[in-house]
């Protein structure tokens, strides 16, 4: 059983590399458009769609799928349409608290697990040209909520209460122990 990884994302890579997998990847070109849902259901839903999606090709092998969304007070911040929503965005997390909810769906021959991790993040208050700067650097382009706390954007985190792997895209401990369930 080879283990496939339905994502692009580069940070998800790094995550599952760190914990001595092998993988190989095949992305799924699944519909991301979702009805309005809370966060924890719609990354439910859409890992499910590309882990859903990859498996179909991959039917004796274990495919993991997995989306990304920041929350503030119940509204998602998806990535950012361009440097006046980024701005928007980081204006918004700013001095404050916020939610990462990663929805991971791992699917095996004989199961289906999916799941949701959330992560409360606490961002230093930031002057309008801190977030100018931030966004010229281009990191946050192709992140949920327009930052990566992994890159610059970390000096500006105050804290998180839960898994930091989660906020970069994966929560890993988590991932792993539901393959080490599913190899038993």
């Amino acid at each position: 059983m080879q283990i496939i990884l339905a994502s692009a994302s580069p940070r998800r890579r790094e995550i599952l590399k760190q914990y001595n997998i092998d993988f190989i990847i095949d992305v799924s070109d699944v519909d991301e458009s979702h009805p309005r849902m809370s966060p924890d259901n719609l990354v439910k839903e859409l890992s499910l769609r590309k882990a859903t999606a990859v498996a179909k090709k991959h039917p004796n092998d274990i495919v993991i799928g997995a989306d990304t969304v920041v929350s503030i007070d119940g509204e998602i911040l998806e990535k950012p349409r361009d440097d006046e929503d980024a701005f928007a965005m980081i204006n918004r997390i700013q001095g404050g608290r916020h939610q990462v909810y990663t929805g991971v769906t791992i699917i095996s021959l004989d199961s289906t697990v999916t799941l949701a991790e959330k992560t409360d993040v606490y961002v230093k208050p930031l002057t309008r040209e801190e977030i100018r700067d931030y966004i010229r650097t281009g990191e946050g382009r192709d992140k949920a909520g327009s930052y990566a706390i992994q890159g610059m954007f970390g000096k500006y985190i105050d804290r998180y209460d839960g898994d930091y792997e989660n906020v970069v895209g994966l929560p890993g401990k988590r991932v792993i122990s539901e393959i080490n369930k599913i190899r038993e």
